[in-house]
């Protein structure tokens, strides 16, 4: 594990691809509960499939940034008018796009691009459900499940998840936890 944050971590391009296959896979299913609130703004699903076309193999270019900045103002539009899950759903697309930008600093705050979008999702689903801290927690189940050996090898470089971030921030940690355990099982 990366302890001293000036120190800089190998990534290849293929372990961004696949960082970023995850977090597709990790944020998609919360779009609809962003397209229920929005059903004509599609800036979360554009970031969401610009981030899987880089996984699948597109180069990585200004349009994933840009679609990660629409979907941040998609995600500020629903947080200003107190749709509180579609807007964690819209930031979970933005942190997806962001993953494709996972930066090689050991900080903490870079596992907010690998976990991220399971994390804001799970929320989302928390909050549609009533707040329901079941369903993120039954959430996080699943998406540990959905992380290949890359993705926990490429989190397992970084420092542990930081501390605070309220629900968010349990989420993440319980996530990245379960994931660090998972690597040292095998």
């Amino acid at each position: 594990m990366a302890t001293d944050e000036n120190l800089m971590i190998e990534l290849s391009m293929a372990e961004l691809r696949d960082v970023a296959g995850y977090a597709v896979e990790c944020a998609r299913p919360a779009l609809a509960i962003f397209e229920r609130a929005r059903p004509d703004d599609r800036r979360p699903r554009a970031a969401i499939d610009a981030a899987q076309a880089f996984a699948e193999g597109a180069r990585r270019t200004k349009a994933i940034r840009d679609s990660a900045w629409a979907a941040n103002r998609a995600y500020q539009e629903t947080r200003d008018s107190g749709q509180a899950a579609a807007s964690d759903a819209a930031r979970a697309a933005v942190a997806t796009a962001s993953a494709a930008y996972l930066h090689p600093l050991a900080k903490a705050t870079q596992v907010r691009h690998i976990l991220g979008p399971a994390a804001h999702a799970a929320r989302a689903f928390e909050l549609d459900a009533g707040d329901d801290r079941d369903v993120g927690t039954d959430y996080i189940e699943k998406v540990r499940g959905l992380a290949g050996p890359i993705v926990v090898s490429v989190l397992t470089r970084y420092p542990n998840a930081p501390s605070g971030g309220g629900r968010l921030g349990e989420l993440l940690r319980r996530l990245d936890a379960s994931l660090r355990r998972m690597a040292s099982d095998r």
